[in-house]
This record gives structure tokens, sequence and C-alpha cells, in this order.
């Protein structure tokens, strides 16, 4: 029989009766000797918390840093992508389930072995400028994204999370120093549709994104609208009001088409009026960025300044065709446009 190869978790602390709660994540899973929490990939062992998912990197892959999405963090360049499989929500229209439910819905985790080291390495060695934990999410890989993302400081790496906010502020303090930009799904401004259609919860979501915002990390918001679900005009217009007014009116905001997949088949993709009339929101809000998400070649893709409105990056998809911003401004209008190292365009 093949031996499960563990590592020691971080933030839990032990109970009565051998039992221990994990403080990772809003669960705050009670763990009894040898089961797992709710992300099925912890498992208590002898009274001890342990990571199942640190030496089985499911995922890696060099990408741009607008498919994060980020649009206003070192624009143009690469990151290295990485995952394991596992989360802490059931998300019914995941695009990536068949990594981040493989450990609840096929009680299997796969994946090869690769070392922080190792990660930090290829990122250097193939010219990215970023790791990003992605794909799957990031709060319940920790462990190996802490130890990795420590290393890439000291390389000169920026660090990317991509989550669904999930996350204790216990986890964000400690990630904090070596955590340079997140995007964070707000998938819903409803408790109904994250316990129905998520299998989660608001309230903590929006603590992190409270925290996030204080927090000197920079940060990106992103929606995936879905037809009937999420999309009424009420809950698109607290979502930019939550963003501006409680995050800052320099959170860039990602609206993004649903697209049918996993166990949401049977509803259509999202019409892009919808989209449009959720950036005027935005924009009525006071948010300075406002971006339309899977809808290629709209001009919604791209940055403008929010002073003059002089058009400044032009995008198609995940490509910049154009990006006219010198030392964060404007060049028309001298305003200082937000975001890390805006005019990196794509240089080594």
């Amino acid at each position: 029989m093949k031996t499960e190869k563990t590592h020691p978790a971080m933030l839990w602390g032990k109970l009565p009766d051998g039992k221990v709660q994990c403080k990772l994540c809003p669960w705050q899973c009670v763990i009894a000797e040898s089961k797992t929490g709710i992300c099925r990939v912890r498992r208590n062992v002898g009274g001890e918390l342990v990571s199942l998912n640190y030496h089985q990197l499911c995922a890696a892959n060099d990408d741009p840093i607008e498919k994060k999405p980020l649009f206003h963090f070192q624009p143009e360049s690469l990151s290295f992508s990485v995952a394991c499989v596992g989360c802490n929500f059931r998300c019914e229209f995941c695009q990536n389930w068949q990594i981040s439910q493989m450990a609840r819905a096929e009680g299997r985790i796969v994946g090869e072995g690769m070392e922080p080291a190792s990660i930090v390495d290829h990122a250097r060695h193939s010219g990215c400028q970023s790791i990003s934990y992605t794909y799957t999410e990031p709060t319940i890989f920790f462990e190996l994204a802490y130890d990795t993302s420590k290393l890439a400081h000291e390389a000169g790496l920026k660090n990317v999370f991509v989550s669904n906010g999930y996350i204790s502020i216990e986890a964000l303090k400690m990630i904090s120093p070596y955590l340079d930009a997140i995007n964070v799904d707000l998938k819903s401004f409803r408790e109904e549709f994250y316990h129905r259609v998520c299998h989660g919860r608001l309230e903590p979501v929006k603590d992190s994104l409270r925290w996030l915002a204080k927090s000197g990390i920079w940060v990106e918001v992103t929606t995936l609208l879905v037809p009937g679900q999420n999309d009424s005009d009420e809950e698109m217009n607290d979502i930019a009001k939550f963003i501006a007014e409680q995050m800052g009116p320099q959170v860039p905001w990602h609206v993004s088409r649903f697209h049918p997949d996993y166990q949401l088949t049977g509803i259509p993709a999202t019409p892009m009026s919808t989209v449009e009339k959720a950036l005027q929101f935005g924009r009525e809000a006071g948010l300075r960025y406002c971006y339309g998400g899977n809808v290629m070649g709209h001009q919604s893709e791209n940055t403008y300044c929010y002073h003059c409105e002089r058009p400044l990056i032009e995008r198609r998809g995940f490509v910049i065709n154009k990006n006219d911003i010198v030392d964060g401004k404007c060049p028309q209008c001298g305003t200082v446009i937000d975001g890390v190292e805006l005019d990196w365009q794509g240089r080594k």
C-alpha cells in the first residue's frame, strides 16, 4: 500500500479527546482523529493536523498576469501559476471542478511533487515576474504557498493569490508580508446565493475584502454574473457600492460573463447587456476601473484614465496591444493611475 505523504499544517490548535481545530479559513473545522476537514485535504493524524496536498502540485503553467485577472499589476508580465487539489467551497459553476472538487468527489489527491525552491527556480528561468497560487483555492494549500512565497521574495519575484476570499484574517496576516496582489471572487451579495450555489458564506468574504483593502496588498475583485441568480440591478448595484465605499474607488472590478459549466449547464451565457449595466453601476458608484470579463474584443477590456478618459491600455483577451502609461501616470493629464508597475510593458 502506498504511504500517504503529509506535511505539518499551519494555523491549528489542539482540543480535548484528540481533536484539533483548523484555523485556516472561516469554517474553523473541528476534526476528530483520522478525519479531514471540509476541504478534504487536511487530516488529523494522531492529534496533529497535517496537509495532504503539499507534495501534490496538480497544475503548473506560465500565464499572462491578465489571466488571473489582474489588470493593474505588472501588465504584460508572465506569472508562474500553480495549484493543488481541493477547495473550501463547492461552487456549482466552477470552471476547474475536476481538480477543485477531486478530493471531495473522488476521495483522491493527485499531482507531482515540486518543492518551493523548484517552483521559484522555474519561475525565474521561464521569465516570470511573479508566482500565482490559483486554479483551485490557495487557502487550502497554504503551507506550500507560504513556503514558496518567502523564497520568491528572496529571489525578487512577486506573489499573487487568486482566491474566493474565504480565508481567516489570521491566515491573511501571516501571508501578508509576502503577498503582493490578490484577486478575490465576490460571487454574490446575498447569503442565500452563497449557501445554495457556493456552499459557503458571504460575510467572511466581506471581512477578508475589508481587511485586504487596508493591508497594502494590491486587490482586484471579480464577480461572475449568472443569469437569474446574482444579476439583478439591486444586487449588482450593492456590489459596486460595497467595493467603492468599503474598499475604495481604486479597486478594479471585473464583471465576467457566465458560460454553462459543471452543475449549471442549463443556464444560458450572460448577455453582454447585463455586463454593460453592471459596469455602469460600478462607474456610478465611483469606481475608477470597471472591466468586462470573457468579452473578447469589447472596449470594456481596456484601461482608461478616470480623469480625462483617455484610453491607456488596450487589451484583447490576455494580450496587450498598447500601453501608454508613463511613470504610472496618464501622459495626457498627468493623473496617477492606481496599480503596481503599470508601465511594465513586458520588460525583463
